[in-house]
């Protein structure tokens, strides 16, 4: 069972709270039902903040003010807590969803994409490298490469990290099996690791002796990871976008394939 430090800052991190709605909220749990001056008595929170701090909760749905006198308030049980927090992020999320759609209809949105058409051919011509930074923008360029794939992709990497990113790989690798591209998904690991992987997926795996983490598309562009932290704004990966190198990776690739044969 956690202190009641630990409590606190678990509570406060994990709920998006400040110290004081954390101890009030809690202290109001802990109480069921309680005025002000209770509240700030059990939570150690100054009385003349304790108003501020019920009135916030009661705002963001962790409190409720119990109708007549004298005042008194109830803490909002932690699973309905959850449960509108959960909304309340589906409804932000599903607004910015909405809004990115229809930036694409603005002038602003026009103009920025006749500014990029204007570079491409210039782009085009030379080879082009990049750093990428974090697992969100990680995962984003994973997509990015593999959905630039028209005749071939290549995705490579242990079975360990595979699992840990199948939420974003799954849904990929299913739309590559059911088109006419040429998918090769090769993990290193245990057997039986692997084959289970193939069979959730349906598709046939190979097995490597590769620890690496990269992923192809068309033998012309590649991601490829240079570690796999498990702090996610630690992640990094380099992409490159060079045939002459990107051909030149996949033919030591094939030739660690057919070693497996």
């Amino acid at each position: 069972m956690a202190s009641k430090s630990e409590l606190i800052n678990k509570v406060k991190n994990q709920f998006n709270l400040n110290i004081y709605e954390t101890k009030v909220w809690l202290a109001l749990l802990s109480k069921g039902m309680a005025s002000a001056g209770e509240i700030a008595e059990a939570s150690g929170v100054p009385r003349s903040r304790t108003y501020d701090v019920l009135e916030s909760l009661e705002k963001n749905g962790f409190a409720v003010q119990k109708i007549g006198k004298p005042i008194k308030y109830l803490a909002v049980r932690p699973d309905l807590v959850v449960e509108k927090l959960k909304r309340g992020v589906a409804e932000q999320m599903n607004e910015r969803i909405e809004k990115f759609t229809n930036i694409k209809d603005t002038p602003e949105y026009k103009e920025l994409e006749s500014m990029n058409s204007s570079q491409k051919e210039i782009i085009k011509k030379q080879d082009i490298s990049g750093t990428i930074r974090g697992r969100i923008n990680v995962n984003s360029q994973i997509s990015d490469v593999l959905s630039l794939a028209d005749k071939e992709a290549i995705i490579c990497l242990t079975s360990t990290e595979f699992k840990k990113r199948i939420r974003l790989l799954e849904p990929i690798i299913k739309k590559l099996a059911s088109s006419k591209i040429n998918l090769i998904v090769a993990l290193s690991g245990a057997d039986s690791e692997i084959k289970a992987i193939s069979e959730k997926l349906g598709i046939s795996v190979k097995k490597v002796n590769i620890s690496a983490s990269f992923y192809i598309a068309d033998r012309t562009e590649i991601l490829f990871m240079l570690n796999e932290s498990e702090d996610s704004s630690e992640q990094l990966a380099v992409w490159f976008s060079s045939p002459f190198f990107v051909q030149s990776f996949s033919m030591l690739f094939d030739m660690a394939v057919k070693s497996k044969k």
